[in-house]
């Protein structure tokens, strides 16, 4: 399995409808999804497909044809992040008509074309599950604790502070997650998730 780091856009016509693919981290998908609606307001049809892992580690996936003739375009989406073996992403595409009709399968290969144009154009990196990690910190340590999660590679998600201490909740990789606990430990006092 396969995910991405970084949003790709990418632009196609076929028949003078233009279609402008975004392929995102499935964590964006909700915020893109917003966006291109307020930003394309014309536009005729917003579909997407996602692909993420839940909890217990199984596929979770989903599509919308937003007014699209059912099965002709969400459908194909998703079956190119099937064949792509792309998990925790999500692809929104923004179709303006351009006053040709494709029919049922040209719009079925258009949206698929749409789809694969973004795959092909993103850098695809091997999917590992990530982990949450929430702790505390006296401010005496911040530096070191700052220097190894950049070091790491570990993405900070919310920080938070008091006049005694800081607290960070970041992800990383299992085998990131315990590179900086073996390390750091000592100075960070572990957080339960509500």
């Amino acid at each position: 399995m396969f995910t991405i780091r970084e949003t790709v856009f990418i632009e196609t016509v076929e028949k003078r409808s233009k279609f402008l693919s975004y392929l995102v981290p499935y964590s964006l998908f909700e915020t893109e999804h917003q966006r291109l609606r307020h930003e394309h307001p014309k536009a005729n049809h917003i579909v997407h497909a996602f692909r993420y892992i839940n909890e217990y580690q199984q596929a979770v996936e989903g599509s919308s044809d937003d007014g699209e003739p059912r099965g002709c375009a969400g459908i194909p989406t998703l079956n190119v992040l099937r064949g792509a073996e792309l998990v925790e992403c999500a692809l929104l595409t923004v179709r303006y008509f351009g006053g040709i009709k494709l029919g049922t399968g040209g719009m079925a290969r258009a949206y698929g074309s749409a789809a694969r144009a973004a795959v092909e154009s993103a850098t695809l990196i091997p999917y590992r599950k990530e982990r949450t990690f929430t702790f505390r910190s006296p401010y005496l340590h911040q530096r070191q604790i700052d220097y190894r999660l950049k070091e790491l590679g570990i993405l900070v998600l919310d920080r938070n502070f008091d006049s005694v201490e800081f607290g960070y909740t970041i992800r990383g990789t299992g085998e990131q997650i315990d590179a900086f606990l073996s390390e750091t430990g000592r100075l960070v006092r572990p957080v339960k998730q509500r």
